[in-house]
């Protein structure tokens, strides 16, 4: 961590007093609130008010600390969990259920218990046909990481090929995606084993090109679902 700076919660107070003085609520979130935090963290901090005309997001440096914030009214927030549910990656509800209290005028409570329930009722389940499509591309994906002989190009590959098993495999089983280096986390929430021989395909190849691990792991995951799919498939006949 930096030194002379404030410690986070108490940046984060001083934030809401120079910014937001009349807010109705305001929790802090992200990394520090898990002690996770490294020296490149930043706090994220969640508000709402009723003045507020539409919700909007801003990045600030107070007592020392790089600031995220999002700005919410009563409405508008509810709009954002809709849309991060939707996309099976629920980053405003998390935010607001995990968050530790600045500001409550009564409100945070049932907005919180809110995000919870969310939280529990994980993302819509995959459709058949959606399984399907899903299934296809990632055929398509694991087709064109074994037939290829450039690196250059493997490389790029096979993150499109984890990022779309890791979904394929977390949407199939109830459970909320990420990105970046949230799929490694989400991935461990779903199944610590898992990940781990998840990761440790892939760290073979970017260290040493071999893609058997690779290719064995994606192939599992698909022969639950009948394996690989190309013959018949089609989008929008």
């Amino acid at each position: 961590m930096k030194t002379n700076r404030l410690e986070p919660f108490e940046a984060a107070k001083e934030f809401i007093s120079l910014h937001f003085p009349n807010c109705q609520g305001a929790v802090l979130a992200g990394s520090v609130v898990r002690g996770e935090a490294t020296h490149t963290s930043d706090l994220d901090i969640v508000v709402f008010s009723k003045d507020l005309i539409s919700a909007y997001r801003e990045s600030l440096i107070v007592g020392g600390w790089p600031i995220e914030v999002f700005a919410h009214n009563f409405s508008s927030y509810k709009n954002y969990f809709e849309s991060d549910c939707k996309r099976a990656k629920p980053s405003l509800p998390k935010m607001v259920a995990e968050g530790l209290l600045l500001v409550d005028s009564g409100i945070m409570e049932s907005i919180q218990s809110e995000a919870r329930q969310l939280l529990a009722n994980g993302p819509e389940q995959w459709s058949s046909d959606t399984i399907t499509m899903k299934q296809y591309f990632i055929t398509d994906a694991l087709d064109d990481f074994i037939g290829s002989t450039k690196r250059d190009e493997e490389i790029f590959i096979a993150g499109s090929l984890a990022t779309l098993t890791s979904e394929f495999v977390l949407r199939t089983n109830g459970k909320w995606i990420g990105e970046s280096k949230w799929i490694v986390r989400a991935l461990r929430n779903y199944d610590d084993k898992f990940a781990e021989r998840f990761v440790e395909a892939f760290d073979l190849y970017y260290k040493t090109g071999d893609k058997h691990k690779v290719i064995n792991i994606v192939e599992n995951i698909l022969e639950h679902y009948g394996g690989r799919l190309f013959d018949g498939f089609s989008l929008g006949k």
